[in-house]
């Protein structure tokens, strides 16, 4: 990977926005989108695109969107002691929240913040507890009381982010960050505006990214009510299975784009299927098939409006949702050459056949 690329990929994946709080992303999304597009629109939750006009009124309308939060924790109640309980916002393994750093984002300032856990000393002699729960975890930013930390701007709302640093791994093929999911996407998206600026498309182009997707795909119902697109592209990264080296898992490093045909929440048109396929296979691009437990927002597109034929173009992720994920630049290449084909392919003609038919 060049310089270039890993710097965004580490500016990004280091600025800290959970859900309902992404107003650090979307800073930078804005400014970083500008230069590259006609305008830039938000939706009233706060979700951000660059909108590419087309000359012709009867060019079809393509939305590429990412999700600019992450997974994180809300305070929910300052204790007496000076801790505090938390929500999730997404989803969390709990034996992945304990002893953690994260940062604690306050009207005052951002503070240094770390999760509870039990020392193995204090265990020794006590019956052995089945499970853990979030709800089980508290939150010590070390302030002494509950009047010191409300002194400092502590208030049940305020966010708490994982710190993590983003690193290349030795061989220089994967890179090791938080929030994968999803700055992928936004990688993607700025990296997309900047490669067509300048070219003629056959489309007017609305590409961004929604808010609150980790808690139930929010601002992807609010940007396409706004933006009525014809076709709806969600770039979001999923879980990796491929740890055990076992050849059949779903979602491997190396192997390409994630082409996901099915999920809780939306079945790929057929249509839409093969004409990302052949586009991959006549371009050489390579891809892999995912069914996936979890959803994206364009579950939430799909059902938009009057309809809109949706498809994500993922990649995959190593421990997604923690502190640490691991990802393959090979597959952030394979997608972004993926959606750099689909926008500068996709003509009226193109989108109709996808949509009516031939």
């Amino acid at each position: 990977m060049d310089d270039k690329l890993f710097n965004r990929i580490k500016t990004l994946t280091e600025i800290q926005s959970v859900s309902g709080l992404e107003d650090n992303m979307r800073r930078i999304m804005a400014k970083e989108m500008a230069p590259f597009v006609d305008k830039i629109e938000y939706d009233g939750l706060g979700g951000v695109f660059g909108i590419r006009k087309n000359k012709s009124n009867e060019a079809p309308r393509i939305m590429l969107a990412s999700h600019m939060d992450e997974v994180g924790f809300m305070v929910s109640q300052i204790l007496e002691n000076g801790l505090f309980r938390v929500v999730p916002l997404g989803g969390w393994n709990p034996y992945t929240v304990s002893a953690q750093r994260f940062t604690l984002q306050t009207k005052k300032g951002d503070y240094p913040i770390i999760s509870t856990s039990v020392p193995p000393h204090l265990l020794r002699g006590a019956s052995k507890k089945q499970g853990i729960d979030v709800a089980d975890i508290l939150f010590d930013a070390g302030f002494v009381s509950k009047e010191e930390a409300e002194e400092f701007g502590v208030r049940p709302g305020d966010g708490i982010v994982p710190q993590s640093e983003t690193v290349k791994t030795a061989n220089g093929k994967r890179i090791i960050s938080k929030a994968w999911d999803n700055r992928y996407g936004c990688t993607l998206v700025l990296d997309v505006l900047e490669e067509l600026y300048g070219q003629e498309l056959p489309n007017t182009l609305i590409a961004g990214a929604n808010v609150q997707e980790e808690v139930g795909l929010r601002g992807a119902k609010v940007s396409t009510h706004k933006f009525k697109p014809d076709l709806f592209f969600a770039v979001d990264c999923s879980p990796a299975d491929d740890m055990s080296g076992k050849k059949d898992a779903n979602g491997q490093l190396d192997e390409g784009f994630l082409l996901r045909i099915f999920d809780p929440g939306m079945i790929m048109l057929g249509r839409m299927r093969e004409y990302i396929l052949e586009l991959a296979e006549d371009n050489n691009i390579p891809y892999q098939y995912f069914v996936s437990k979890g959803g994206t927002d364009a579950g939430a597109a799909h059902l938009a409006n009057d309809g809109v034929p949706s498809a994500v173009i993922g990649v995959p992720g190593r421990y997604i949702h923690t502190h640490q994920t691991m990802f393959s630049i090979k597959d952030y290449e394979a997608a972004r050459e993926m959606v750099l084909k689909l926008i500068t392919t996709l003509d009226k003609t193109e989108v109709d056949t996808i949509i009516y038919g031939k």
